[in-house]
């Protein structure tokens, strides 16, 4: 699933995900502990990961680096509750939710 660099981020292949709205729901369904075990265990690696990922063209990633790339779209998803909130949602914000409308083109 990941580059064999990096496998051992395997554990956390369930944040592989292609969507912005899939990474967020998944940051809100997880708890504090499997965010916090997830970015511990990732961020680490985050500037060798991107300097990985600049050796290959970006339209054109084969599978292992794709899902790379999409770990570490969801490690920056987590990245504001574990450093700053120190929950899931955004604080103060209430039911308030603004949808992506369209991706990132990758």
């Amino acid at each position: 699933m990941l580059p064999a660099e990096f496998a051992v981020l395997e554990p956390y292949s369930e944040w592989v995900l292609a969507k912005e709205p899939e990474r967020y729901a998944k940051r809100l369904a997880s708890s504090m502990e499997q965010m916090q075990a997830f970015y511990d265990a990732a961020f680490p690696l985050l500037e060798r990961a991107m300097a990985y990922l600049d050796t290959f063209p970006l339209d054109d990633l084969p599978e292992p680096e794709h899902n790379l790339l999409l770990l570490s779209y969801s490690l920056v998803m987590v990245s504001f509750p574990v450093e700053v909130w120190k929950q899931a949602r955004v604080p103060d914000s209430g039911a308030a939710y603004l949808d992506l409308l369209v991706e990132p083109r990758v």
